[in-house]
């Protein structure tokens, strides 16, 4: 196991992804867990298989702080599901929203996702789930984060190593070289719901204005978000295409 000084030097990221290449997924969060301390945090967006991720990482440290980015327009069944896995998974969940209201927001840009243009998105996402991500990181002195990205989902994923780093935060990715029947097994060795929206034909969920079923006329699942215009989750605003594919909002 490698003993890293974080607070002292960067990570060679290099040597690092070659060290933790092979390691299981529970290693890689222990690994991260031992490194970062109190300053490593994981996200979830309750989504369709979000319990996966929440109950690898808890079971390991039960008390990471798990960010939530609310944007007040989650479909109700979500924040049903999202207090089931509260519940019982015991999380120390961190709710983060935008500092302005859904009814000012409507108020003052108009209903943004109804513009249908990346403009009007980019700037809803930047208002409802940019921000309070970064006032988060910010706020919780973050140095690590645990995300569920997986190789499998875009062709830029299949380019990231196991530890990334964005900005100045490490990315940790455990589950990267996980396929949809690693996921499906995981959920039911450890009897694990999805969301319910998943029985209603969604592969990806978020926003009720921004989500939809997956059709045969679909050529890729990204088309069932933000009418096929933008792909990724919203905590960040993309720099190329090849970005917006990786922060794609996936399943977990």
């Amino acid at each position: 196991m490698i003993s890293a000084a974080i607070e002292t030097q960067p990570l060679n990221l290099e040597l690092v992804n070659q060290q933790l290449e092979k390691v299981e997924a529970s290693e890689l969060v222990a690994w991260g867990a031992k490194n970062f301390h109190d300053n490593i945090v994981m996200t979830t967006s309750f989504g369709i298989q979000s319990a996966v991720m929440l109950h690898l990482v808890t079971r390991l440290i039960p008390d990471i702080p798990v960010v939530w980015i609310d944007t007040g327009y989650l479909p109700s069944a979500t924040y049903q599901f999202a207090e089931k896995l509260i519940q019982r998974l015991e999380l120390n969940l961190k709710v983060y929203q935008s500092s302005m209201s859904p009814a000012r927001m409507e108020a003052l840009h108009g209903k943004l996702w109804e513009q249908d243009n990346l403009e009007a998105f980019n700037h809803y996402d930047q208002i409802r789930k940019v921000e309070p991500m970064q006032r988060a990181l910010r706020e919780l002195n973050v140095k690590a984060w645990l995300a569920g990205l997986r190789s499998e989902q875009t062709k830029h994923r299949q380019t990231l190593g196991r530890v990334a780093k964005q900005g100045d935060i490490y990315k940790i990715h455990p589950i990267l070289n996980w396929n949809s029947r690693d996921i499906y097994k995981y959920l039911m060795a450890h009897d694990l719901p999805y969301h319910p929206y998943f029985d209603l034909g969604y592969v990806s969920v978020g926003d009720w204005h921004s989500s939809r079923p997956l059709t045969a006329d679909d050529t890729d699942e990204r088309d069932t978000r933000f009418n096929g215009l933008k792909q990724e989750c919203g905590l960040h605003l993309p720099k190329t295409r090849e970005e917006e594919e990786s922060l794609n909002s996936s399943s977990l």
